[in-house]
């Protein structure tokens, strides 16, 4: 059985489809990316699969259960990393408050400890946990939503366009970090990026995406 399938799936945005007819799967552990131009439908199929658009038709599933409606204990096993890192991050929380969290949310084991641990598995320092998001850099940012999105000992990262907005050194080394995590835990990878290097550095296989569809061959 697949971990993660769109079988069908459409989404409407506004009075165009978006997302047509697209059907994907991935294997447990299997690292996927998704290539294609700006305004292609990469990212709203990423949403999608979060359950954070609705479906105009089709289907998504991880582990066999419908995705959209599905319960805080299934979507913890799935969790995202989105481009703009300043906007997911609440100004309002620190750092500590951001990664404590999900493990509130999620009923997992809380503390200052934990918090340390999760700035440490993205290379940070644990100084940082009292700053807010705005007194990081965009690549300590950026390191932070990975650590949230790692705190619930996911199955599977879904990453939108992760190191698109950062500079080309802060990017490498933010490749190269993501690289080693994902290896490590073994975890299943959904990449969208147009960043065809990127892509091929971190996924094992690459689809095509354009104008809404999937292609025969990458874009």
């Amino acid at each position: 059985m697949s971990l993660l399938e769109a079988s069908g799936v459409t989404v409407r945005l506004g009075d165009r489809d978006a997302v047509t007819g697209v059907s994907l799967s991935l294997r447990r552990g299997e690292r996927v990316g998704l290539v294609g131009p700006s305004g292609c439908g990469k990212s709203t199929l990423l949403r999608a699969m979060l359950g954070l658009e609705p479906l105009a038709a089709g289907t998504i599933t991880f582990d066999g259960r419908v995705v959209h409606g599905a319960p805080k204990t299934m979507r913890r096993r799935f969790q995202p990393v989105f481009q703009d890192s300043q906007a997911a991050l609440d100004p309002r929380f620190t750092v500590a408050q951001v990664l404590d969290e999900p493990l509130a949310l999620h009923g997992l084991r809380r503390g200052a400890d934990q918090v340390a641990r999760l700035l440490a598995l993205v290379q940070l320092p644990s100084d940082l946990a009292a700053r807010r998001p705005r007194a990081l850099s965009s690549g300590q940012r950026q390191r932070v939503a990975l650590a949230r999105a790692l705190a619930c000992e996911p199955e599977l990262l879904l990453l939108d366009e992760p190191v698109s907005a950062l500079d080309v050194i802060v990017q490498a080394q933010l490749v190269a970090l993501l690289e080693g995590l994902v290896r490590e835990r073994g975890l299943a990878l959904l990449l969208v990026s147009h960043d065809r290097p990127v892509v091929e550095r971190l996924c094992t296989r690459v689809i095509g995406m354009q104008d809404g569809r999937l292609t025969a061959e990458p874009a």
